[in-house]
């Protein structure tokens, strides 16, 4: 393959990079494409699958490129790499629609992420007195194993970034008993569904949860816009 042809096979995963990543990791040394006689770079799957290997270590586990040509030294000579301290996970992506609001889906995925206090502070960038007083608030909750989800991660996040305005938790109790009444109020509608005796009513409850919910938060999306703009 031509450097045009194996950006294009990474830049579905790695939408960031670049031929002149390429040509960085090449200069230091990472990786050694073959050459034509003309002075092209020629790459195999295997310099495809190293490339891959050095733009994750460096995407999701933060190490500097000694570190990763370390482990590729050890996997040249048949070895297993160092094993990887301090991994954390990434923050997760929210299915949004087209102009920015969730969609249904987005209320009925479920996540398995788990996460530690440790990792929450730091995926989410705040200090341990935030976090404190988002949980004096309900605003997030560990589970009995102590760990957070998926949506504890958003909310930690999102307050942290509330807080470069002025926002303390104190101020986004509002937001947490406005969300608690619309689900008291999107539960009250399809609790008659989910009493059904068929087969099939627990799963239209949930179809119907997921398109009440991204309706209401549309209407409350869209009812903020309008008032701000007023």
């Amino acid at each position: 393959m031509n450097i045009g042809e194996v950006l294009a096979k990474l830049t579905t995963d790695f939408p960031g990079v670049r031929i002149s990543k390429l040509r960085f990791l090449e200069d230091q040394g990472l990786i050694d494409p073959e050459r034509t006689s003309a002075g092209y770079r020629k790459y195999t799957s295997h310099d495809v699958e190293r490339l891959r290997y050095i733009l994750r270590m460096q995407r999701d586990h933060y190490l500097p490129l000694k570190v990763i040509g370390e482990h590729l030294d050890a996997l040249d000579r048949g070895l297993e790499p160092p094993a990887i301290e301090g991994v954390v996970p990434t923050v997760p992506s929210v299915v949004l629609a087209t102009d920015g609001v969730p969609s249904a889906e987005s209320f009925t995925q479920r996540s398995d992420l788990r996460i530690s206090r440790k990792e929450l502070l730091k995926v989410a960038e705040i200090d341990e007195d935030l976090l404190g007083e988002l949980e004096a608030y309900g605003l997030v909750r560990a589970s009995r194993s102590g760990h957070f989800d998926a949506d504890d991660l958003v909310i930690a996040k999102t307050a942290c970034e509330l807080a470069g305005f002025g926002f303390e938790p104190r101020h986004l109790r509002a937001f947490k008993t406005a969300a608690d009444r619309e689900v008291g109020l999107v539960e009250q509608v399809v609790a008659p569904m989910r009493n059904g005796h068929n087969a099939g009513a627990r799963g239209r409850a949930d179809q119907a949860v997921g398109e009440i919910a991204a309706l209401s938060v549309k209407l409350h999306a869209t009812l903020v816009k309008a008032g701000l703009r007023s």
